[in-house]
C-alpha cells in the first residue's frame, strides 16, 4: 500500500454516520474522463454540517484537499495524489424556497436541478441541463451553454472561506466573470445555493431542454470519455474548436488522447488514456495555435496532482 503524509487519525472526531472515508481510492471512476491514480484519501460527506467540520480540520492542520463534484472538467494525474479529495457527490438536495427561487445543495446535479425546475413550471435553467456537473463545480467556474451562465441565475450562495467563516454572498458578490467567480478567485467553498428563475410553461420548458440535449448530442462526442471543452474561448467570436479544426488537428492523438473528431474543442479519451497523454496534447494544441495564428488557448480543465 503506497504511503501517505495524511494522519488520517485527525478524522476519528467526524461523525462516521454522516461521512465516508476511504484510503488509496482509484480516481478514474470519479470523473467524466475516466483518468486518473490513486488519491491518499476519498471522503463523502454527507452532510453539510459533515463537509463544514472536515474543512475545519483540514484547515488547522493545513493539509491539501480538493474538493469534487462530477469531475467533468477534472484531469487527475497518474500515478499517486498525496491529496484529500473531497467528494460532494451525496450533498444534493434541492428544494423550492419560494415560488420562483430553488435551493440546492452545491453537489446537486445540474440535469436534476434543470428537471426539478420545470417540473415547478420555472424557466431560466434550460441551458444547464446538459451540462454534466454540480452546481457548486458549476458556480466555480460560471458554467454556461446556449447563451446562458450560471452568473444570470444565481441569486445567493452559501460559502466557506479559508479561515473557515460561512457567509452568504450575493450575486454581485461571487463576481461572476467569462469562467471565473470570487469563489474560485477568493478561495472559496460552496454549501449551497439559490437561483432566481421565472414561472413559465413546463411543456415549453421541457422541449427547449430536450432541444438542448438533442442538440448536444448530434454535436458532441457525448459517446466518449472527455472534460467537455479543453480550452477556454480565447476571445469575442473567436472559438477555440475552429482554431484547433483550422490547424489540421482533428482527430490528432497522443497515445490515446485524441483531438475529438466529432468536435474539436474536445479531448478525448480513444480507451487507455493516460494524463501525461492529455498533457502532452494540450501543450502541443497550445503550440500549433499560437504558432499559427498568435493565439494563447488556455485549459478550461482542472488538473490535479
Amino acid at each position: 500500500m503506497i504511503q501517505t503524509n495524511i494522519d488520517v487519525k485527525k478524522f476519528k472526531s467526524l461523525d462516521p454516520r454522516q461521512i465516508n472515508i476511504r484510503l488509496n481510492e482509484p480516481m478514474a471512476g470519479h470523473c467524466t474522463f475516466k483518468i486518473g491514480g490513486t488519491a491518499a484519501v476519498f471522503v463523502e460527506p454527507a452532510t453539510k454540517q459533515a463537509l463544514f467540520d472536515l474543512l475545519t480540520i483540514c484547515r488547522a492542520d493545513n493539509l491539501p484537499i480538493f474538493i469534487l463534484g462530477r469531475g467533468s472538467n477534472t484531469l487527475f494525474a497518474d500515478g499517486f495524489i498525496d491529496r484529500i479529495i473531497i467528494s460532494t457527490n451525496l450533498l444534493d438536495n434541492i428544494s423550492a424556497a419560494n415560488a420562483t427561487t430553488l435551493l440546492a445543495d452545491a453537489g446537486a446535479k445540474l440535469r436534476d436541478i434543470a428537471f426539478f425546475a420545470m417540473q415547478q413550471g420555472l424557466t431560466g435553467f434550460e441551458f444547464a441541463c446538459g451540462i454534466p456537473g454540480t452546481l457548486g463545480g458549476a458556480l466555480y467556474m460560471n458554467a454556461g451553454a446556449h447563451g446562458g451562465e450560471m452568473g444570470h441565475i444565481v441569486q445567493s450562495a452559501t460559502v466557506v472561506d479559508r479561515d473557515g467563516a460561512v457567509s452568504t454572498l450575493t450575486n454581485a458578490e461571487l463576481g461572476f466573470a467569462y469562467r471565473r467567480s470570487f469563489v474560485m478567485d477568493g478561495g472559496l467553498f460552496v454549501l449551497d445555493a439559490t437561483v432566481k428563475l421565472s414561472t413559465g410553461d413546463k411543456d415549453e420548458i421541457n422541449a427547449k431542454m430536450q432541444g438542448h440535449l438533442q442538440l448536444r448530442n448530434d454535436k458532441q462526442p457525448i459517446n466518449m470519455p472527455s472534460a467537455g471543452s479543453a480550452f477556454k474561448r480565447p476571445g469575442d467570436n473567436i472559438f477555440a474548436a475552429k482554431l484547433i479544426d483550422d490547424c489540421g488537428l482533428k482527430g490528432y492523438a497522443v497515445g490515446g488522447a485524441q483531438v475529438s473528431e466529432k468536435h474539436s474543442g474536445f479531448i478525448v479519451n480513444t480507451g487507455d488514456a493516460t494524463a501525461e497523454d492529455v498533457l502532452t496534447l494540450i501543450k502541443y494544441i497550445q503550440d500549433v495555435v499560437r504558432q499559427k495564428d498568435g493565439i494563447t488557448l488556455h485549459p478550461e480543465i482542472i488538473y490535479v496532482d
